[in-house]
């Protein structure tokens, strides 16, 4: 690990002027960004500590019944916030099966959607794959188990958050402050494919700095859950993760419905097939069934990691009859 200044800004704009630098990079939590040192993936010069900023700390609850949560806000607190566990139970859900009680405790909200990839090749110090500049991504014919089976390519990483999958499947956005000023963008449009630039997974522009998640309140008979299988019940990333949000009337007929899939795609994946299947259809086990095959209809697996499909496909089928309130048992 190299040597490094530590800048604390006094306010957001001061933060935005010296991110916008080059060699600055954003430290909240720390989580992933000292992994990062450590591995020698990432040298900057200098880090903005973002923790004395006001306001960027704190779950409001809007007289609406959304939510605006501060960027800064520990995935301890969102887990266990009465209002989130009580409404919104996938993102609470997400975030509590996050890491260990002791990275919870310290990761944050914008944290944990701004993580790098997992993949070994790209945290290798003496690798120069695609996403680091190089002209090839070695987990094609190579090391594959935890890479993409779905939008993958010329980079096949999958995004390790927990929380985007549920966050998309709750309609939310994310509010930027930057040297141009402050924008809000939905977050499934904040991911970015590899295809489009395989070096970055998100559309952060330098000296940007998130501040806060707004999700609006969820719409009335709207149920949700997240599900996730690791290979060890301690701390682990995902193998593959769903969120479902499914609207119901009182016949349990699918008024709406968002499925956002995670670990199996560059990005957090929605499943607008799965979605189109079951609107306007009484949910039980054959339709959920059907759904969790149009989720993975597009999958491509690599050499190691085709063992993805039969688990996302239970996992969506389990979420999306949790999610509507029906039996997990076919009828």
């Amino acid at each position: 690990m190299i040597r490094f200044a530590v800048i604390a800004p006094a306010d957001l704009a001061s933060a935005s002027r010296e991110l916008a630098k080059p060699d600055h990079a954003a430290l909240a939590g720390g989580v992933d960004l000292l992994d990062l040192l450590k591995q020698n993936v990432v040298a900057p010069s200098t880090l903005i500590n973002l923790k004395g900023l006001k306001g960027l700390d704190s779950i409001e609850v809007e007289p609406n019944g959304g939510l605006k949560i501060g960027a800064l806000v520990k995935l301890h607190a969102l887990a266990t916030h009465p209002i989130v566990r009580a409404k919104y139970a996938a993102l609470a859900d997400s975030a509590n099966e996050a890491a260990t009680p002791q990275i919870r405790n310290l990761a944050s909200v914008g944290g944990n959607l701004l993580q790098r990839p997992r993949c070994w090749y790209f945290r290798n110090p003496d690798v120069h794959c695609l996403k680091k500049g190089g002209d090839r991504c070695y987990a094609v014919g190579g090391l594959n188990r935890y890479h993409a089976i779905l939008g993958g390519g010329p980079s096949f990483i999958v995004h390790p958050s927990n929380l985007a999958p549920a966050l998309i499947a709750s309609n939310a956005s994310i509010n930027l402050a930057g040297p141009m000023g402050t924008r809000s963008i939905e977050l499934d449009q904040f991911f970015t494919l590899p295809k489009i630039d395989p070096s970055r997974e998100n559309v952060l522009q330098a000296g940007e700095v998130i501040t806060e998640i707004v999700v609006p309140a969820p719409p009335v008979d709207s149920r949700s859950a997240y599900l996730e299988a690791r290979e060890k019940q301690s701390f682990d990333w995902p193998l593959v993760s769903v969120a479902a949000v499914v609207v119901v009337d009182h016949g349990g007929v699918a008024r709406d419905a968002r499925i956002v899939m995670g670990a199996v795609a560059p990005t957090p994946w929605r499943a607008l097939q799965s979605e189109q299947i079951i609107l306007g259809s009484r949910v039980d086990f054959k339709l959920a069934t059907r759904a969790a095959d149009a989720a993975v209809s597009g999958a491509v697996p690599l050499t190691e990691n085709g063992y993805k499909i039969p688990i996302a496909k239970a996992l969506v089928r389990r979420a999306i009859l949790r999610a509507a309130g029906v039996s997990q048992e076919p009828a």
